[in-house]
């Protein structure tokens, strides 16, 4: 069932697998959901919901009221809640070690330059639901958001026929401390969280991973919302050699193969006499699976196992796939952790399997697939911040760098940018008597503390000596400047552009 191959089939193979996001099919008839939504609003999410997920609703029935949610924790396994929250804590804890404050640096004289760290306002998250309920992904989502200061988030979860949304999914988002829950999925929950609809507010990112629909509209809507990632279907690489247990492998590749029909399952070991073991011990264990149609289907179409030289050729295909779970199952993985160079999440050891990190280990289980983990990164909190850099310059600072900037701005034939430096020299501009940040013109001590007013969470300035923190109201005027020490650039300036502009 599970087919050994070399190392061109199996890339071949993970080729065609991750080529399917790019049917003009699939396209079309996302396209036209998210057009339908932008037009209709709350109605047309009724209608598309109905429609394909045959369930009535009406635009009022579309959130989750709070009753709804407190009556899921009530209903819910005592176990599953201690289990939960467990998850919850681990998640968190791990998550706040990712934040980062705003920082400054008066470390040139004169400059001060920054960089502040703002919460996203607004976010969505999306659940799947569909083959199965996914509480630990409203976890995953949610609490970096909040861990980075998000005040508002919406999440989707799509609702079953009678309209019900799992009552598993409902009780996390409570316990992760989310309270805007709307019984909606598919693109069409894509569209009203990047557009808006009457009842649904939108959103200024989405996260979240859902069908090949839901990545397909995340992919559309780009651009009018920002997205964590185009995650694809599951997959698995799992790196042994002689010491690794073959049942243990089995049961780790069938862990990703049951999510899917196109999760990809991958073994790749320097040991012959293991990879014919875990050969047998697949097609055992998945008669075994609930879900065993699902894994069947995964394993047949996107299993393989490749037999190399040694664990040094094993790690660089793996890093050439750069798969979303990478596991090393070898007698020392921490010798060989260095040579990873791509992949969502590393699990180290025989006793590491999975789906320690799906649910209780505590970082995030969003991960990169299709191998975009050469260029992106597990979600987290800094993918819910934004980064504002901040710039203030003193009249001597700029004297010190007008010539380079005026320079720079001729040569790239943008007249206006010399100018904005040019008029500042070329006029002595009285001192202010009064100002809200300082009494001189320099860097100072007080404006570093009404900056840190405005954010809390800063870290000190970094090289600033006591000389520049000091009150400089009797630092000389700036001296007066005539038109003969900045002369007119040469040359046209009318045309070109600049990326930055």
């Amino acid at each position: 069932m599970i087919r050994i191959m070399d190392t061109a089939q199996v890339l071949e193979m993970l080729r065609k697998r991750a080529g399917g996001e790019g049917d003009d099919s699939l396209r079309e008839q996302v396209a036209a959901i998210i057009e339908q939504v932008r037009a209709g609003g709350d109605d047309a999410l009724c209608s598309i919901t109905g429609r394909l997920d045959g369930c009535v609703l009406a635009p009022d029935d579309l959130k989750v009221g709070e009753e709804e949610l407190e009556e899921a924790v009530k209903k819910a396994d005592p176990n599953f809640l201690r289990a939960l929250r467990k998850a919850r804590d681990n998640i968190r804890e791990y998550h706040e070690k990712q934040k980062i404050n705003s920082w400054f640096d008066c470390g040139r004289e004169g400059v001060l330059l920054g960089q502040m760290v703002r919460p996203l306002e607004r976010v969505g998250i999306y659940v799947p639901g569909g083959k199965a309920s996914y509480p630990s992904s409203v976890l995953m989502n949610a609490i970096p958001a909040i861990v980075a200061g998000v005040s508002e988030i919406a999440m989707t979860t799509p609702p079953g026929k009678d309209g019900s949304v799992n009552i598993h999914t409902l009780a996390a988002a409570y316990e992760a401390g989310v309270k805007e829950v709307y019984r909606v999925g598919g693109a069409q929950a894509v569209a009203a969280l990047a557009f808006g609809t009457d009842r649904i507010k939108r959103v200024d990112k989405i996260t979240g991973p859902g069908n090949r629909y839901v990545t397909m509209a995340k992919r559309l809507v780009y651009g009018a919302v920002d997205i964590d990632m185009l995650a694809g279907p599951s997959e698995i690489l799992v790196v042994a050699d002689s010491s690794a247990n073959p049942v243990y492998v089995a049961a780790d590749l069938l862990s990703q193969a049951e999510h899917d029909e196109m999760a990809a399952v991958v073994l790749i070991t320097p040991d012959r006499t293991l990879a014919l073991a875990v050969v047998e011990e697949v097609s055992r264990q998945i008669k075994l699976l609930e879900r065993s149609a699902i894994a069947v289907r995964s394993v047949s179409d996107y299993g393989a196992i490749v037999i190399t030289e040694n664990i040094e050729e094993a790690l660089e295909l793996a890093n050439s796939i750069a798969p979303e779970h990478l596991e090393l199952a070898v007698s020392d993985p921490f010798a060989w952790l260095g040579m990873v160079k791509a992949a969502g999440a590393v699990f180290l050891g025989h006793y590491s399997p999975e789906p320690v990190g799906d649910y209780v280990a505590g970082p995030n289980h969003v991960l990169p697939t299709g191998g975009t983990a050469r260029f992106f990164s597990p979600l987290g909190v800094d993918q819910f911040v934004r980064r504002t850099s901040v710039i203030s310059y003193t009249r001597k600072a700029l004297e010190r760098e007008a010539p380079g900037i005026i320079k720079l701005a001729e040569v790239e034939g943008l007249g206006a940018h010399s100018r904005s430096v040019e008029v500042r020299m070329r006029q002595n501009i009285p001192r202010p008597t009064a100002t809200k940040f300082d009494k001189g013109d320099e860097v100072g001590a007080k404006r570093i503390d009404i900056i840190q007013d405005i954010d809390c969470e800063i870290d000190r300035p970094v090289k600033a000596g006591q000389d520049q923190l000091q009150d400089l109201s009797s630092l000389p005027e700036f001296p007066e400047r005539s038109p003969g020490d900045f002369p007119a650039p040469k040359g046209n300036r009318t045309e070109g552009g600049c990326a930055g502009d």
